[in-house]
């Protein structure tokens, strides 16, 4: 009795060993793949950046003089042409009154001159006076219209002199404090501003990029790996120092033309609208440019790739053999939940993002579709 129960024993596990019959039946393990193919990629990267005026003047003074008034708040907003500071005006309105009586008494006496000068001139023909006295008539006349002329200039110069007793701004935009204030002597053309006005809407985002990169992107762009995308390359975004995103997007102005030598970096330079003011002179942000469209960016979803021991990273593979086998990648920049590729896999390869625990090299395995979520639309940032 005892003997027969230990053979069924047997027999059971027998039958439940992998090593036995029932084992052997198990099949190959089961996958879930996502076939890789071809798509047009944003390429996006992300650069650091300063904030800088779009315009600044700083306000000096075009006539000396005491300051009479300052007709502005520090701080606020000023259009241009606004009267900011008002020069004691006395002296200049002197100047411009003595200027205006001279050219009244410069244009009565052009009227004299040339009476005198058509009177000697009919009086020559019959010889009434000498041709000598003739001209001489002729030549006084001549000289009062340079003095009218002479007078005219002066007078301009000093109702110039006289606006510029009123210092209005150059531009409009934001105005800082008053490095002068009322009483206080001022000479023309001085070194020290009065003030300074910085234009804030638009602003620019000067943005540093590595030679490098930029001769890398340069390549890509020659070799038709990547095109401008259009209209679309244009656009920046920005990040602030915060983190949270700035909700108006710039556009791209210029890429300088120097390679700065501490930093080995170009300049990029963005304006953005800035009509609330968020965005001050020199403030740190990040911006997000547009660097081309890949039309044959190969996405693999992040979950199906990982990295040896050497920090390479891999993926494994169905071959047209249904068996599994490990690449080797290469890739570019992480788009969302997904890695762009550049070397190891191509278009129409079956990856493994599920069971891979399950797998061996060179094993045959069952390769079913993965059920993974929709993934947004493709953009890319370093």
């Amino acid at each position: 009795m005892a003997a027969g129960l230990a053979a069924a024993a047997a027999l059971v596990l027998q039958g439940c060993s992998p090593h036995g019959q029932g084992g052997q039946n198990r099949g190959p393990a089961e996958v879930g793949v996502v076939t890789i193919e071809p798509q047009s990629v944003t390429l996006q990267t992300e650069l650091p950046g300063r904030t800088t005026p779009y315009e600044t003047s700083d306000v000096r003074p075009q006539v000396g003089g005491i300051i009479k008034a300052r007709l502005f708040t520090e701080g606020s907003n000023v259009k241009a042409g606004q009267v900011l500071y008002q020069i004691d005006p006395a002296p200049y309105r002197a100047a411009y009154d003595q200027a205006a009586a001279q050219l009244a008494s410069a244009e009565a006496n052009l009227v004299t001159t040339k009476v005198k000068a058509e009177r000697y001139a009919d009086l020559v023909k019959i010889n009434g006076v000498s041709r000598q006295d003739s001209d001489d008539a002729e030549a006084a006349y001549r000289q009062a219209v340079a003095t009218v002329q002479q007078d005219k200039a002066s007078l301009e110069s000093a109702r110039i002199n006289l606006d510029y007793t009123r210092v209005t701004a150059p531009i409009s935009g934001r105005i800082g404090a008053s490095a002068f204030t009322q009483g206080a002597l001022v000479t023309a053309s001085q070194t020290s501003a009065l003030t300074t006005i910085q234009r804030l809407d638009p602003i620019y985002v000067d943005i540093n990029q590595s030679a490098s990169e930029l001769l890398k992107l340069r390549r890509d762009l020659a070799a038709g790996q990547l095109n401008r995308g259009g209209a679309a390359s244009m656009v920046v975004r920005l990040k602030l120092e915060d983190g949270s995103d700035y909700p108006l997007d710039g556009k791209l102005q210029f890429t300088d033309v120097t390679v700065d030598q501490t930093t080995g970096s170009v300049t990029l330079r963005a304006v953005f609208p800035n009509p609330n003011g968020v965005l001050l002179p020199g403030m740190y942000v990040h911006a997000v440019v547009t660097e081309g469209v890949d039309n044959q960016g190969l996405l693999a979803p992040q979950q199906g790739v990982t990295r040896d021991q050497t920090g390479q990273p891999t993926a494994w593979i169905v071959d047209a053999q249904n068996k599994a086998q490990l690449r080797t990648l290469r890739t570019a920049q992480a788009i969302g939940d997904k890695w762009l590729v550049s070397d190891g896999l191509k278009a129409g390869d079956r990856l493994i993002v599920e069971g891979v625990q399950r797998v061996q090299p060179g094993a045959s395995v069952h390769a079913v579709p993965a059920n993974l979520p929709a993934s947004p639309s493709s953009s890319a940032g370093h």
